[in-house]
């Protein structure tokens, strides 16, 4: 019980510091934005996973003919039966101004317009968005996972440019929990320490040419500079973690499947490696890319049964094994909540349809992450509602003042917190 000669302070909101000062800035967490007296309960912990396939998915064994919270759930649908409460499933959405068919699948985290035009530059991705503000709080600040035997990724820098992924669960094991012996960890330190003093060089270099420059060469300097200090600062925080140990885990590392056509096996592996990185609280942000080029051949089947029953039957395995980890992430205890209710979990693809190589209606479903779901939520399957508008819903749910993520300009419509 609080006394009552207590003072009663409220809460500072984030964007009071900034507010004098005519600038539109997001500030960290603080301490002081805690109504006072609040428990670490106050400040639940926030993650987020987003996943992509990126051969499309049948439409008509995903979408629900029901919209609201009475809908029948589709055979795709019935491998989440048990998790039915958790997860809201979105009809009639798309990212404004994606085509380029295959090429859309850069896009999915990003909603960057045009990726099949010539010049085509990125943007930043949906989980780098995040981890630039918020990663700084795990060890690692984010997780870029592909089950592909290419080099595929779903994340971009603020640049635009590609983070490499890894394609081993057994090396994301051993990155988390592996302690690395004593002279590996002094090489790690060194190799951090040597990368910082390289881009002190670099700054260095650099602000003796910004002076022959123009004002906007300056700038764009200025941009460059500020990136530079943003790297130098995970740096930093790279080389604090690289002292601490990993944290311990009862189990073991998993046998990588590198035949091509066991990609449902290898995503069951992601999943297990991606669930124990987040009860570790090793990372918060994840983004997974699966590769199912093996089957792209029978994408394209002219409506032909005996393919549609066969890319079926590859599909409904995807969602049986998205079904297991929902429901194990539901039944993983966290505070006063579980490790799905903590967790958005984005599934998706960046095709409506791969036999026509559609990029509008995409099959889209978010799990967890505190909000109200149970629902079906249907929009216009000819004039899309924008995705990207989901994208700034997770990124507040996260905790970050932002009113707009790419194309997204606002909330996503009929989305509620529980």
């Amino acid at each position: 019980m609080v006394p009552e000669f207590a003072i009663r302070q409220a809460p500072l909101s984030r964007r009071t510091f900034l507010r004098g000062a005519g600038v539109a800035l997001a500030l960290p967490m603080l301490d002081a934005m805690v109504p006072a007296f609040g428990s670490e309960a106050a400040r639940p912990i926030r993650r987020m996973l987003g996943i992509q396939t990126n051969m499309g998915i049948l439409p008509q064994f995903f979408f629900p003919e029901q919209a609201g919270r009475d809908y029948s759930l589709t055979p795709y649908l019935e491998k989440l039966a048990d998790v039915r409460h958790a997860f809201t499933v979105f009809s009639g959405t798309s990212h404004p101004l994606v085509d380029g068919n295959h090429s859309a699948e850069k896009c999915f985290l990003t909603g960057a317009p045009h990726p099949g035009a010539g010049g085509f530059r990125n943007t930043i991705s949906l989980d780098q968005f995040a981890a630039e503000r918020l990663g700084s709080e795990t060890r690692y600040p984010s997780l870029v996972l592909a089950n592909s035997n290419e080099g595929a990724t779903l994340s971009y820098t603020r640049s635009g440019a590609p983070i490499p992924s890894e394609r081993s669960p057994k090396k994301v094991f051993q990155k988390l929990f592996v302690q690395g012996k004593p002279d590996e960890v002094a090489a790690n330190i060194d190799a951090l320490q040597r990368g910082r003093s390289l881009l002190d060089f670099v700054g260095a270099q650099s602000k003796r040419l910004n002076r022959s420059l123009s004002s906007g060469d300056r700038q764009r300097m200025d941009q460059y500079f500020t990136s530079v200090r943003e790297l130098e600062q995970r740096l930093h925080n790279s080389e604090a973690w690289e002292h601490r140990p990993k944290p311990v885990v009862n189990a073991a590392p998993p046998d990588d499947v590198d035949e091509p056509m066991k990609f449902v096996q290898r995503t069951r592996l992601f999943f297990d490696v991606i669930k124990l990185a987040f009860e570790t609280d090793s990372t918060r942000f994840i983004s997974l890319f699966i590769d199912t080029t093996v089957i792209h051949n029978i994408t394209h089947h002219g409506n032909r049964p005996e393919v549609i029953a066969e890319l079926k039957q590859h599909e409904e395995a995807q969602f049986a094994v998205l079904g297991e980890f929902l429901k194990t992430l539901s039944q993983s205890p966290e505070p006063h909540t579980s490790l799905l209710d903590s967790t958005m979990v984005l599934y998706g693809t960046c095709m409506g349809s791969a036999n026509s190589h559609s990029n509008v209606n995409l099959p889209v479903l978010l799990a967890g992450g505190g909000f109200r779901h149970g629902q079906h939520l249907a929009f216009d399957a000819n004039n899309n509602y924008p995705l990207t508008n989901l994208f700034v819903s997770m990124l507040q749910r996260l905790g970050l003042e932002t009113q707009e993520f790419s194309t997204g300009k606002g909330t996503f419509r009929g989305l509620e917190l529980s």
